[in-house]
C-alpha cells in the first residue's frame, strides 16, 4: 500500500481548470486500478493532495437545489463570480480568496476502505488544526463539516466539505474559511441549511489577517498523522 501523497499548492487558480486537473488525476488512478484488477499489472497507485485558492465561485453538488443560489446570471457577473454544477456530494457552497481549499485525491485502498471514516478524518484534521488557535469546533449531527457552538442559536460553520468517490478513489474535499469575505455567503443558502451562520478564522480570532501558510502546515501535520501518510512535494 502506497501511503506517500504528492502535495501541490496551486496558488490562486480558476475553479474549472482545477476541476479538470482533479478529474485527470482521478482518472489516472482509476485506470491503474482497473489494469491491476484485469491484467494483474501490480501498479502502485498514486495519491495526491492539492491546495488551492479560487476566484469567487459558487458550486452546486449533484444532490443540491438550484434555488439555494440567490443570484441570477447578471448579479453573478456584477459580483465577479462564476457558478458550476459539479459531481461532488452536498448542496451549494462558495469558494473565494481567503479560503483554504484542499482536494485529497486518494486511493483509499492504500489507507482504509470506509467513506464515513474518511469524512470523519477530514473533519478531525480541521478540528485539531483550529484547536491550535484556541477554538473549540465540532461536528453537527447529520451535517457534514466543522462548526462552532453546535446546538445553540449561535451555531456557525467554519469549514464545508463535499467529496466524490468511485472505486475507492476520492476527489473534491474541504473549504476552510481563514480570511474569507463572508459577505459572499449571503448570496446562497450555504450547504442548503437555512438559519445557520458561516464564520471565518480571522473573525473568530478578531484578527485582520491569519497566516494561511501556517494554517496549511498545521492541516498537513494532522492529516499525515490521521492517515499515517507521508507528504512529498510535487512540481
Amino acid at each position: 500500500m502506497n501511503k506517500q501523497i504528492q502535495l501541490q499548492d496551486l496558488g490562486n487558480k480558476d475553479y474549472k481548470l482545477t476541476w479538470d486537473y482533479q478529474e485527470q488525476l482521478f482518472k489516472d488512478i482509476v485506470i491503474d486500478k482497473i489494469r491491476n484488477r484485469r491484467e494483474g499489472a501490480n501498479l502502485e497507485t498514486k495519491n495526491h493532495f492539492l491546495f488551492v485558492e479560487h476566484p469567487h465561485v459558487y458550486t452546486l453538488g449533484k444532490s443540491g437545489d438550484l434555488s439555494n443560489l440567490l443570484l441570477n446570471e447578471k448579479q453573478l457577473a456584477e459580483k465577479n463570480a462564476t457558478f458550476y454544477k459539479i459531481n461532488r456530494g452536498g448542496d451549494i457552497t462558495y469558494h473565494g480568496p481567503g479560503q483554504i481549499v484542499g482536494y485529497p485525491i486518494l486511493d483509499l485502498e492504500n489507507f482504509f476502505t470506509d467513506i464515513h471514516k474518511y469524512l470523519r478524518f477530514l473533519e478531525e484534521m480541521i478540528i485539531l488544526t483550529l484547536a491550535e488557535y484556541g477554538l473549540k469546533t465540532e461536528r453537527s449531527p447529520g451535517e457534514t463539516g466543522v462548526w462552532l457552538d453546535v446546538g445553540t442559536p449561535f451555531a456557525r460553520k467554519i469549514c464545508a466539505m463535499g467529496v466524490r468517490a468511485s472505486r475507492w478513489v476520492t476527489m473534491h474535499g474541504f473549504a476552510l474559511n481563514v480570511n474569507a469575505d463572508l459577505g459572499y455567503f449571503d448570496n446562497i443558502v450555504p450547504c442548503g441549511i437555512r438559519g445557520k451562520a458561516v464564520t471565518s478564522l480571522h473573525v473568530e480570532l478578531n484578527q485582520k489577517k491569519i497566516n494561511e501558510d501556517e494554517v496549511k502546515e498545521k492541516l498537513l501535520k494532522h492529516f499525515s498523522k490521521l492517515f499515517e501518510a507521508e507528504f512529498i512535494e510535487s512540481n
